[in-house]
């Protein structure tokens, strides 16, 4: 199978049974986190500027307005984006559903698909885009925002989705490729601010690739796609879809192994914070440089490790709520980040991506250490969550912001949706949050 095979020629019935329950849950998952991502400055801002700056009529994820395709595509990747809680895959040391999600959205309502095309793009798009970023990363020496290689995705879906042919799918890939945004991570990293993972970004050049495609517009041939055969010749065999890690935390996936590590010592010793005196931390360097002890934005709060272990110890627990705000002025939450001290260790460094490691010691204020051993994040591709544990996230997310009968109207709309058209979910998720 090529790339443009399963583009174009993947189906529904060539979906193993635990592939559609899987495309089924990422939306879900998707969805639950662009609810809590709605109400985030970063959302109204990037909702405002698709609405007020890109015409058109498409309808907005959660808002009563309308945009144009690529505009409703970025709105909604970084409404998705704005709480960093969505699935993601090791190899990439990304994500690929919160750039596909919105843009499969935007262009199956355009096009008239029904729920199963929509869902077997879906699963499609998963495919492609773990190969695509690994192929990126394999083959460009920068490390790119998920964004980059999610234009790339995004232009997959939009181009099946919106009837392409193959000639034109791949004018499409060379300019999603080409425009995509080549965006540094570790700046974002470095300096926490809206401009996240370049996601919404990646989803927005996506569709404008496959628009401009459909129109005769030509671009270079996509070199993720035409020019690393290596990392597509498992296609068919092989279901990446089903080696997505999930988030049970909103913030960076690393800073997952620190949060729970600092859980495994509060468990195991029932501590409660005020028996702390400092958390040290030992993990990979990409965690360490996540180094913002006083985060003053939800931004920054979700793109720290100190910050959300420090939270770990305090609440037992990371929410939404912990994120922004006046939580971010928590006292003890301060103190514990403030002191934290992170240490680069050399066997999480080897081990990272594809596995991430953390090792917390506790020093106790009666002059005591704790430590534990070496611990990876929970939901881990390894040891998936189940669907209901997956469905209390999306409902602990989504009901507190759409309702409880909307979040479940939703629920049931995704649960027969390669039965029925895509309207009963779009009635639900184009109408805006009250």
């Amino acid at each position: 199978m090529t790339p443009l095979d399963l583009i174009h020629g993947l189906s529904w019935r060539d979906l193993p049974p635990e592939v559609r329950t899987r495309a089924r849950m990422c939306v879900l998952d998707l969805i639950g986190i662009a609810a809590g991502g709605h109400g985030t400055r970063l959302s109204a801002i990037i909702r405002d500027h698709a609405a007020e700056d890109f015409g058109g009529d498409a309808p907005m994820l959660f808002d009563h307005r309308r945009a144009s395709l690529p505009g409703v595509a970025l709105a909604g990747g970084m409404t998705i984006d704005a709480l960093d809680g969505h699935d993601g895959y090791n190899p990439s040391k990304g994500h690929i559903g919160c750039s596909l999600f919105p843009a499969a959205l935007a262009a199956a309502h355009r096009a008239g698909a029904n729920g199963a095309e929509f869902l077997t793009s879906i699963a499609m798009g998963y495919e492609f885009g773990a190969r695509a970023a690994e192929a990126q990363h394999a083959t460009v020496p920068d490390y790119h925002t998920s964004g980059s290689w999610g234009a790339v995705t995004a232009a997959a879906a939009a181009a099946r989705l919106l009837a392409l042919d193959r000639d034109q799918t791949r004018h499409a890939l060379g300019i999603a490729e080409y425009h995509g945004p080549r965006s540094q991570m570790m700046r974002c990293n470095d300096h926490p601010t809206m401009v996240k993972d370049g996601s919404g970004w990646g989803s927005m050049a996506g569709v404008s690739a496959a628009l401009l495609a459909q129109k005769g517009f030509t671009g270079a041939p996509a070199v993720t796609v035409e020019d690393a055969p290596e990392y597509w010749r498992d296609l068919g065999t092989r279901w990446a879809i089903l080696e997505q890690y999930f988030k049970p935390y909103p913030v960076c996936r690393w800073a997952h192994a620190p949060v729970e590590a600092v859980l495994a010592l509060r468990r195991a010793h029932g501590l409660t914070p005020d028996q702390v005196a400092r958390i040290e931390v030992e993990t990979f360097h990409e965690s360490v440089r996540l180094a913002m002890t006083e985060p003053k934005s939800s931004d920054e709060a979700q793109y720290s490790t100190s910050y959300p272990a420090a939270l770990a110890m305090v609440h037992g627990e990371i929410r939404p709520e912990h994120l922004a705000d006046e939580a971010l002025t928590d006292p003890e939450v301060l103190r514990l980040s403030r002191g934290m001290i992170l240490r680069e260790a050399d066997f999480p460094n080897a081990e990272f991506p594809l596995r991430r490691f953390a090792r917390v010691t506790l020093a106790l204020r009666d002059g005591r250490e704790v430590q534990g051993g070496w611990v990876t994040p929970r939901w881990d591709h390894t040891d998936p969550p189940t669907e209901e544990e997956l469905r209390a996230k999306f409902h602990d997310l989504a009901d507190p912001v759409l309702g409880r009968d909307r979040a479940r109207a939703i629920e049931d709309a995704l649960s027969k949706l390669d039965k029925t058209g895509l309207a009963p979910l779009t009635d639900q998720l184009f109408a805006p949050i009250n």
